[in-house]
């Protein structure tokens, strides 16, 4: 399996840390995000990893051996910078990882093995971690919701209870070129400023909205997505 890391936004909530580099060139513990998700990857079992670049993009293409070029980072969204990469999620079926977040190698061998053409990985546990980062958790939670077949039933949505919430959508997915090919059929449907404004949780909304089964993993062990510099102290010690 393949994977592609999205690393094309500039990180502006971060600040100074994202000055001079890619977001994803920023250290927790010591080690870099980028150089994280290649250990994590190759440990998983990714045969080949690729980088959607955008900011910054030399920083990134001198580190890792593929790389796709999102020409319109600056004025689109993450679906636009995905489609970049479209010539290995057509091709074999391909994980898809936000470049600002860590997490473990089980939990992507669990995602590459579940079941569906469509899968996304989630954390049941989110509040203690969204407690911590945040002073009032709701204030960065979206709904999230299950089916009894494992599938998602509802992603997306601003939250105003924690009961609305059964999981945090962590930024790591898995298409298989057949959920691929659906996904650019409903984006050949919009207009251009629809599709520029389109994050991949609203992509999995609509998705969701017109039938498509998208089955949801627990997460296994440690992971964190970093947003804003108070997640890089907070992590510091925790991801080792």
């Amino acid at each position: 399996m393949r994977a592609v890391i999205l690393a094309a936004g500039r990180g502006s909530r971060l600040g100074p840390h994202t000055d001079e580099r890619p977001k994803c060139l920023v250290e927790v513990g010591g080690r870099s995000l980028l150089d994280r998700h290649l250990a994590t990857l190759a440990e998983a079992g990714a045969g080949e990893v690729a980088v959607v670049t955008g900011y910054r993009a030399a920083d990134l293409a001198a580190r890792v051996p593929f790389t796709f070029h999102a020409p319109r980072w600056a004025e689109s969204n993450m679906v636009v910078s995905l489609t970049a990469a479209a010539p290995w999620l057509c091709s074999a079926p391909c994980l898809v990882v936000y470049g600002d977040i860590f997490y473990s190698s089980a939990t992507v061998r669990a995602l590459a093995a579940a079941p569906g053409e469509l899968a996304i990985a989630y954390d049941p546990q989110w509040l203690e971690l969204w407690a911590r980062r945040f002073d009032d958790p709701l204030a960065d939670a979206e709904t999230f919701r299950l089916r009894a077949d494992g599938t998602v039933a509802e992603i997306g949505r601003r939250a105003a209870r924690v009961e609305e919430v059964e999981g945090q959508y962590m930024g790591l997915l898995r298409f298989t070129p057949a959920a691929w090919l659906r996904v650019e059929r409903y984006l050949g449907g919009l207009t251009p400023r629809r599709r520029d404004a389109l994050d991949l949780t609203a992509l999995l909304r609509a998705l969701i909205g017109r039938g498509e089964a998208v089955h949801a993993v627990p997460r296994t062990g440690p992971w964190g997505e970093v947003d804003q510099p108070g997640d890089l102290a907070l992590y510091d010690a925790s991801a080792g």
